[in-house]
């Protein structure tokens, strides 16, 4: 049987393996939410602009200051797609593709989540057998007593 003092060693190696994964995930999770709050702003605006014509509107130019603007044309907004490319779309087809990229952002999410759980899971199950090989390290460390 393996001394419990390397067996301790090697399960904290584990758990601080687990840990760090958990961390990369979370990341992840909070990356994931803040693009579905930025689709949720975005689906917000296009629903509030559709159909109105001459919007006057702020422009932040940065550092807390804006400039009043108009916006003409309504009808078409210009999306970024990724990698640096942007197309024009109709506010419609924008929905469209605002939808999607909201289905697989929540898919995503949802796998993360569970991946989450997976870690968290497997901490909870090393963890009281680390604490039990510590106790038996602590106890083997201790002078016996005799009576």
């Amino acid at each position: 049987m393996e001394n419990p003092q390397n067996e301790l060693e090697k399960i904290m190696n584990q758990i601080n393996v687990y840990k760090r994964q958990y961390e990369m995930v979370q990341q992840q999770v909070d990356n994931i939410q803040a693009s579905l709050n930025e689709i949720g702003i975005l689906e917000a605006t296009l629903d509030d602009v559709q159909g109105k014509n001459n919007l006057n509107t702020l422009v932040s130019v940065g550092a807390g200051s804006f400039l009043e603007a108009e916006i003409n044309n309504t009808d078409e907004i210009i999306m970024n797609i990724g990698a640096g490319v942007v197309i024009k779309k109709s506010i419609n087809d924008a929905k469209k593709t605002t939808a999607q990229q909201k289905k697989e952002l929540q898919q995503s999410l949802d796998k993360m989540l569970a991946k989450s759980e997976e870690i968290s899971q497997v901490i909870s199950q090393l963890s009281p057998k680390a604490e039990e090989l510590m106790m038996k390290a602590q106890m083997g460390q201790q002078p016996q007593m005799s009576i």
